[in-house]
């Protein structure tokens, strides 16, 4: 990360650097999970879009071609009839995935503390119109 503001390296916080599109494609609603789920090993489309739950194969397709532009993940089309398509990580794919894993791990550790500090959010936080049943008034919660 180029934090001390030199535009000769490539840096993340720089609208033009490709660094921050991989950023975006990997950190995406889908992303992540994708390289998570290859992490494990090679496998077919739709094993991936069994294992992934609600993504929809359009969004699986487009999020497979977008970690294959960007060098994450590999195509492999056998050679029999019918052709059987498999998806794999590349070497930067698998680097990359290993540290996507380690960020899912520590997330589904700390679910507990997610909740309560929701549960606190919503506590403390004023309900406006939007969130309660019209003629309702402001009350804080």
């Amino acid at each position: 990360m180029n934090i001390t503001g030199d535009t000769s390296e490539a840096s993340v916080f720089s609208k033009d650097c490709p660094s921050r599109q991989v950023l975006l494609d990997v950190t995406g609603r889908w992303g992540i999970l994708v390289l998570a789920a290859l992490h494990q090993g090679e496998s077919r489309f739709s094993v991936l879009h069994r294992r992934i739950e609600g993504i929809s194969e359009k969004m699986l397709s487009h999020t497979l071609q977008l970690l294959r532009r960007d060098g994450l993940v590999h195509r492999h089309v056998a050679d029999d009839a019918p052709p059987q398509v498999t998806y794999s990580l590349s070497g930067l794919g698998r680097t990359v995935a290993a540290t996507a894993v380690d960020l899912v791990a520590l997330l589904e550790g700390c679910v507990e503390q997610f909740e309560r500090a929701r549960h606190a959010y919503e506590e403390c936080t004023p309900r406006t119109e939007a969130h309660l049943p019209s003629g309702a008034r402001h009350t804080w919660a």
